[in-house]
């Protein structure tokens, strides 16, 4: 590998227009350095995941300065449509069919305008040797990359990120695309990860750190960086093949005071109860379907029949 010091481009890249005849733009970054792979990392799918720009932002700090051998190419806001409204999904008066941008990939160049948007910069992704996809969970969620069970490089990147957790899950086995940004670079044959660092809405500092110091070491492991990424001894496979449990009645929920995310329930374990917040009426008693570490709970919460309340993966 040759390792050069970093050239920096940004330039923006319009992925579709607007009714008003306004451009939906993202800005890219581009790190070039000598020879070498192509990493692509995005952020802010959903427009309230604010840990993921901030740790790019940060990560350009570290880049420019840098010898790379390759080229790193960032997107900080993929989807600026729901960051600017402060939405976790774009706005329906923009795309009712599809508002969730990370169920269209790769896109669509004649489909609705998500499908479209993320068909315009499905070229960056293509051309990459890994991607990382940036996200946050729920208020309670254990920090965790997770990537595809029958993906070993994928698997060697999430590793090289270096959450406490690593969670891995079905591959797809009925040819149906999923449309997830990391199910759609799996199937181009593109090692790919999703790293879920801390609590939606607002930045965590402490978050922020583990995404930049994550990257940063995906990129040793790729050698675009020099040295070895640091791995953690005490990282936690877990395999998400478990069933959610969810609310199968509308209400308040109220998770039992001795549960949280991290710990080990059993199938049929009591984890709370959605009450009728105006009548006071326990409306069900929530028990575990699976057993498992939980990664992800919701905290009294105001609930929907089918809403997820408990997400539990079994440890490997």
């Amino acid at each position: 590998m040759e390792y050069e010091e970093v050239t920096h481009t940004a330039t923006d890249r319009t992925l579709g227009r607007l009714p008003s005849g306004g451009d939906v733009t993202v800005t890219v970054h581009r790190y070039a350095g000598g020879p070498g792979p192509t990493v692509y990392v995005q952020a802010a799918q959903h427009g309230i995941e604010l840990n993921g720009p901030a740790a790019l932002r940060r990560l350009h700090g570290r880049l420019v300065d840098a010898a790379i051998a390759g080229t790193v190419v960032v997107v900080p806001v993929v989807n600026p449509l729901a960051f600017d409204q402060r939405t976790y999904m774009t706005p329906p008066e923009y795309d009712a069919t599809n508002p969730n941008l990370n169920r269209v990939w790769p896109g669509d160049d004649e489909g609705s305008l998500q499908e479209r948007l993320a068909a315009a910069l499905w070229p960056l992704v293509a051309e990459a040797d890994a991607v990382v996809d940036l996200h946050t969970g729920t208020a309670d969620m254990l920090e965790h990359v997770r990537y595809r069970a029958d993906r070993p490089a994928a698997r060697r990147l999430g590793e090289a990120f270096g959450t406490d957790y690593l969670l891995s899950d079905d591959p797809e086995d009925d040819g149906t695309p999923s449309g997830t940004f990391r199910a759609a670079a799996a199937r181009e044959g593109i090692p790919a990860i999703t790293a879920e660092l801390a609590n939606s809405r607002q930045i965590a500092p402490e978050a922020v750190t583990v995404g930049v110091e994550g990257i940063l070491d995906v990129l040793r492991e790729v050698d675009v960086l020099q040295g070895r990424p640091t791995h953690s001894p005490d990282q936690t496979r877990l395999y998400d093949d478990s069933e959610a449990t969810v609310a199968t009645a509308a209400g308040l929920f109220e998770l039992h005071p001795d549960i949280g995310v991290g710990d080990h329930v059993e199938s049929g374990d009591e984890l709370g109860a959605v009450y009728n917040p105006s009548t006071f009426e326990r409306r069900q008693t929530v028990t575990a379907v699976d057993g498992g570490v939980a990664y992800s709970v919701s905290r009294e919460a105001v609930v929907v029949a089918g809403e997820p309340l408990v997400s539990v993966a079994r440890p490997v």
